[in-house]
């Protein structure tokens, strides 16, 4: 009986051994599923020609700038990895890190759900890589952290010194965004307090935040706020360079990309995906025509979203069919 035990459980073994070897296959074919369906519903909500039209509407210098600050922004994003391996003291070279967070945001961007899908594609890498389950973790919530704290200060900071008006249609209680602005200040400020001086991870609740160097959490900001800056700067230069701001201010139209940002974020959207576009036609139409910002935010999306997500589909083929040439 035990000889029976024992070859059924090295058979067993043998057979997980074989099926493990097929996991990291499965697992890129489900992302490139994934991101082929995403492609598939960009293109989908605008035909070809609407893209085409679009695009030779606006002039060769300010699809250039949209394109160098899409660029500038997967720059900044780049930092959130290289940040996170240091908090999870299993740093890497800066062009390993630098991989991972441009595959992983030009994916997760367009496909949503960015936290599955970004986790699964640094789980890939990183464990690689050699870190652990729980370090790979860790680089994964310091990122969603890095999210959420860089947007909540921005937001804070913009909605305060320019609060724009809120449209009617909301029925909110204050007539700016500018009580919201005090909110998320305060917020980050008792963050930055809690997590500076305390020693151990502060519970709130059932959430628990890490102890954060404040180095860390100054770093997290920098990286986010520039990266928010270039996203929308590559709208605004768009609207500017194409003779379409109407004496629109960027720190103003900056304010109403936030807002409209946040609330693409709480619908969960895949990409904001008509929410975005919405709230952003709202808060600045007129003195933009909407016909105008429309077709802007059609060459927003084909730089900002469908590029980023061929490149990033590009360079996770390339970097499995070197790992698949490697093991051959």
């Amino acid at each position: 009986m035990r000889s029976d035990n024992t070859s059924f459980k090295i058979a067993l073994a043998k057979n997980f051994k074989q099926f493990s070897r097929f996991v990291p296959a499965l697992f890129s074919l489900g992302l490139f599923c994934l991101s082929a369906w995403a492609i598939h519903s960009e293109l989908s909500q605008y035909p070809p020609r609407a893209i085409l039209s679009n695009i030779r509407m606006i002039p060769g210098e300010a699809l250039a700038a949209a394109v160098a600050l899409t660029g500038l922004n997967f720059l900044f994003l780049t930092g959130n990895d290289t940040l996170g391996t240091r908090y999870a003291r299993h740093p890497l070279p800066y062009r390993k890190t630098a991989l991972v967070a441009v595959i992983s945001y030009a994916i997760s961007n367009s496909v949503g759900m960015a936290m599955l899908s970004g986790g699964a594609i640094r789980y890939r890498f990183y464990s690689a890589w050699g870190l652990s389950a729980g370090k790979i973790a860790q680089v994964i919530a310091f990122s969603g952290l890095s999210f959420w704290i860089g947007l909540l200060f921005l937001c804070g900071l913009v909605f305060t010194l320019a609060p724009l008006p809120l449209p009617d249609l909301l029925d909110l209680p204050f007539n700016t965004v500018r009580p919201i602005g005090l909110l998320f200040l305060a917020g980050i400020t008792a963050y930055l307090t809690l997590t500076g001086l305390n020693r151990h991870p502060v519970k709130i609740g059932r959430w628990s935040l890490p102890n954060m160097p404040l180095k860390l959490s100054l770093g997290q900001i920098a990286i986010t706020s520039g990266d928010w800056a270039a996203a929308a700067g590559v709208i605004y230069s768009l609207l500017w360079l194409s003779g379409l701001n109407s004496g629109l201010s960027y720190f103003t139209f900056f304010g109403a990309y936030l807002l409209a940002l946040v609330s693409s974020i709480i619908s969960n959207v895949p990409g904001g995906l008509g929410v975005f576009e919405t709230v952003l036609l709202l808060l600045i139409s007129p003195p933009i025509g909407a016909d105008s910002l429309l077709g802007v935010l059609l060459v927003y999306r084909v730089v900002y979203f469908f590029l980023p997500l061929m490149l990033g589909v590009m360079l996770l083929a390339i970097y499995e069919l070197r790992q698949r040439y490697r093991r051959i």
